[in-house]
Order: structure tokens, then sequence, then C-alpha cells
């Protein structure tokens, strides 16, 4: 199996020496790079090319959000992880408004932070339920009026309305197809096709969007 290409950016070199130190262990990860600052990869990551990028909120200078926002400007297809020390609800909602595909607490277990790295890999975001809420309660306080009205509903299926719902509370792509009792491989196709139905190009989208429209129960 290929390795996922991942690059690294930690201020605290206690804290980064540890992470490197993790993911070098792990065949399914290939190390590509680290940075002491957002300044520092953006200048890196050219090269670097990783596929996943851990990256601190809390960085002197710029910071996670801001860098969050260049990378995904730069480097669509680049995904983004927030690596935090403390729940930040609202700017961690800022960060995956900027385009992270979700966040880690530092200190979890080392198989937690492998298997989040997997799932963005794979398309999936890594939500804590909690802060799904939050997302729901924040996109509900949107202004419709950026919706046209004339414009009519997706046709979702049941079962891609299902799997938005599921989206919406937080769940991966792995607890998905785990609860469905389908592959990875399937909730993301499904994924693809919501995507494209409702115009958009990423989970956080689709959830406002799917609100918009009158998908999600919430």
């Amino acid at each position: 199996m290929k390795s996922i290409r991942v690059f690294v950016v930690e201020d605290q070199p206690k804290i980064l020496k540890s992470l490197l130190k993790l993911l070098r262990k792990r065949r399914e990860l290939e190390l590509v790079g680290q940075a002491l600052s957002a300044e520092e990869a953006l200048e890196r990551l050219e090269q670097a090319a990783p596929e996943v990028v851990l990256l601190d909120l809390g960085l002197p200078g710029m910071n996670g959000i801001d860098a969050t926002r260049s990378i995904k400007e730069r480097w669509p297809k680049m995904e983004v992880l927030i690596f935090t020390v403390f729940d930040e609800e609202e700017k961690v909602l800022q960060a995956i408004g900027a385009g992270a595909s979700g966040y880690l607490l530092k200190g979890m277990e080392p198989d937690k932070i492998v298997e989040a790295i997997r799932e963005v890999h794979e398309g999936g975001s890594v939500i804590q339920p909690s802060l799904a809420r939050s997302l729901l309660r924040h996109f509900q306080k949107q202004p419709a009026s950026n919706q046209n009205s004339e414009q009519p509903a997706a046709s979702l299926t049941l079962r891609e309305t299902e799997i938005l719902q599921m989206i919406a509370k937080g769940l991966s792509n792995s607890e998905v197809a785990r609860v469905l009792s389908i592959s990875r491989t399937t909730v993301r196709t499904h994924l693809e096709h919501i995507y494209q139905k409702l115009s958009v190009t990423n989970r956080v989208e689709a959830i406002t969007e799917g609100i918009r429209q009158g998908l999600i129960d919430v």
C-alpha cells in the first residue's frame, strides 16, 4: 500500500520531536517535511508535495487559520488537519471554514492520529460530534440570500440523504461505512455524488447547502 505523504507544522520543538518520532514509526506514513512556522511551511510545501499537512492552530506569526486558507488557495488538493492543545471551538470552526478537513487534540493516542490522517487522505473529515453540532448552529444562522430561490432543491437519493445526515452529525467515512455495512470506497462515491448534486466541493459546504435546502433534519 502506498504511503501517505505527511508534512508537520509545529512551533514547539519538544512536541514536534515527539510527533515526528511517532509518525516515523508508521509504515503507512511518509514524513516529507517539517516546519516551525506557517511562513516556513509555505516556502517548503511546493517541493515537499505532501498529501496531508498536520498544522498547529496556535502558531506564532501567521496562525493556523490563515495558513490553512493560504495552503488551500495554493494547493487545493492538499488536506489540512488542524492540531491543537485545546478544544477551541470558534477557532476550529474558522479553520474548517478556511478549508481544513478536521482537527485533533494534542496528546491523542498514536493510532487515533494515524487513523485521522488516513481518513482525511481518503476524502473524509475528522470532526467531533460536539463540533458538528456547532457547525450546524453556525450554518443555520447564515443568511439564506446566497441561495437562489428559483433554483430547485437537489434531488438526492435516500442513501445519499442518509449519508449527508450522518456526516452532519460528525461521523467519519469509516464510521458511516460501519453503520451502513458498506465499504469506505462506497461512502466516498456517494459523497462525490452528493457534492456534484449540491454544487459543492467539501463536507462543510455540503452541510451548509443541505441545511439551506432543508435536506438535513436538525
